[in-house]
């Protein structure tokens, strides 16, 4: 699909300068959604997203320290500081308890953490984090993982820098996630981690919300939360199996999983469509008052 239209406003909060991306519903217009991309990404992420979802007004903050935003001065890059600093926002923007909150990957704890402090619409969960990296399958990744953030925040600035931002490691993960078989979705998923993979503000910012990203979950506000929430899920996804999505949305006062087939972690890449078509279908259905 054709990209949307765009507008690029910037804001400042917490010693920080802030991009947001706005995209402008087609009539007629169902509603908004405030969008919170994933770790190490910015607002590109979910461009695939945002196209299928024409009818509806897009709001997509790059977090501060990635994509054009910069670092906060005096809060934390973890979920509490990435919380508050999109609770500031939103009031700068006039975003009101009729806008939808989504939230993917890490953007799915810091929009479920969002929403025990600000009302919304409804919570739309992609590739929600549904367990914690190091007591997954995958925890000796996530160790060592956490090892090269760490190791990288260290060591000289233009070694570190070369390693954070290099293109094998950026291939290595795009190879590891992408499950989709079609050539053009594969060189897709690798050129869009190429680049913005390395759009980061600082090492420090990004050993700090590496940090985060591993030790929370969704799970670690959703009791709280009694808004309707929707969660899409791909089957194969290495952080989050379905036993755990399910037990994570049987946690949730009133909450849907929909579990995507042939897909992992990058449904926001290898199956935007249905996302969205999932999105588009619940946000109807609770319009309607049919939830």
């Amino acid at each position: 699909m054709a990209p949307r239209q765009q507008l690029a406003t910037t804001h400042h909060f917490n010693g920080a300068e802030i991009r947001v991306y706005t995209h402008p519903a087609q009539k007629p217009s169902r509603g908004v959604i405030y969008a919170v991309h994933g770790f190490r990404g910015d607002h590109h992420g979910l461009a695939r997203i945002v196209s299928h979802l024409p009818h509806y007004t897009v709001v997509v903050p790059d977090l501060p320290g990635f994509g054009s935003s910069t670092s906060m001065l005096d809060l934390d890059h973890d979920v509490d500081g990435y919380a508050a600093v999109l609770n500031q926002l939103a009031e700068e923007l006039q975003l009101g308890p009729s806008v939808h909150l989504l939230g993917h990957s890490f953007g799915s704890i810091v929009a479920a953490k969002l929403a025990t402090v600000r009302s919304f619409a409804s919570l739309l969960l992609l590739n929600p984090i549904s367990e914690l990296a190091l007591e997954s399958d995958q925890a000796l990744l996530s160790k060592l993982a956490s090892g090269y953030y760490e190791a990288c925040a260290r060591i000289p600035a233009g070694i570190g820098e070369a390693l954070l931002r290099s293109r094998l490691f950026s291939d290595a993960m795009s190879l590891v996630m992408t499950k989709s078989k079609d050539p053009d979705i594969r060189a897709y998923v690798r050129e869009q981690h190429r680049a913005y993979f390395g759009g980061f503000h600082s090492r420090a910012t990004l050993a700090q919300s590496y940090r985060a990203s591993i030790s929370s979950t969704v799970g670690d506000c959703s009791p709280a939360l009694g808004l309707p929430t929707l969660m899409v899920a791909g089957r194969e996804d290495e952080l989050g199996t379905p036993q755990t999505q399910e037990t994570l949305r049987a946690s949730f006062a009133d909450a849907q999983l929909v579990m995507l087939e042939n897909v992992g972690h990058l449904i926001h890449y290898e199956k935007a469509p249905e996302t969205a078509k999932a999105i588009d279908r619940f946000l109807q259905q609770l319009a309607a008052g049919r939830h």
